[in-house]
């Protein structure tokens, strides 16, 4: 998500800016789903933060635990987090280091990155967010900061957070208000959802747009009212 966006080609436009990130400076820790090889780390370090890193993969995890190495505060667990338990789903693993790897086809994402295909597919079984922090011994009163980037599937994961959603102050996700993949969740469809949980949207930055129409964004939401 804090990633510098490459490869957008002809038919359309990056829209890269330095993306300022001041709430970090008020958070306790984060959690990352859709970590890929932990691009942010030192980013994180910076604000020294503990995080915990979630990466599906097996490959792509094993180059994130390598590079975690030194992080003393961040911890990387392989799991794949949707909004139910041991669901098994066809993991599609992209050919760009897997940054756009998904359990949802692609769809207009190939309007603005038509270079990116998947290339092979993993069955992985599936765990909510507070059933793997439970297995893993992570007690969340240290961690109030929820990032994703599971390219289309963070409804699912918010879904599945449910539980220790009022536990959370800060949620933010990359998210599009175009089907990128298919039946991928959209911008507004986040919004409502946080908005029901007690939370209201921060900030929001785009960084890619359709030529023919639609945009992806990162969007900061912040806690606004304990969850009714």
């Amino acid at each position: 998500m804090l990633r510098t966006v490459r490869g957008v080609l002809r038919r359309a436009r990056s829209l890269v800016t330095p993306v300022p990130e001041s709430f970090l400076e008020n958070a306790r820790g984060v959690i990352h789903v859709g970590a890929n090889t932990g691009q942010e780390r030192d980013f994180y370090e910076r604000y020294r933060l503990p995080v915990i890193w979630i990466e599906p993969v097996p490959e792509v995890f094993d180059q994130l635990k390598g590079n975690l190495r030194g992080y003393a505060r961040q911890r990387a667990f392989r799991y794949l987090v949707t909004d139910a338990d041991d669901q098994e789903y066809a993991f599609h693993v992209s050919n760009n280091d897997g940054k756009s790897s998904s359990i949802l086809e692609l769809k207009l994402h190939k309007d603005i990155w038509p270079e990116v295909a998947f290339t092979k597919s993993v069955m992985l079984r599936s765990v909510t967010l507070p059933s793997l922090l439970r297995r893993e011994g992570v007690d969340i009163r240290n961690y109030d900061t929820l990032i994703m980037d599971t390219q289309g599937s963070e409804l699912l994961v918010l879904k599945g957070a449910v539980p220790i959603l009022p536990d959370l102050t800060f949620v933010k996700t990359e998210v599009s208000d175009f089907e990128s993949y298919e039946g991928c969740c959209q911008l507004e469809d986040v919004g409502r959802f946080l908005e029901q949980h007690g939370f209201a949207e921060r900030e929001r930055h785009p960084f890619a747009r359709r030529a023919e129409g639609g945009v992806y964004y990162d969007v900061t939401y912040e806690r606004t009212r304990s969850q009714s």
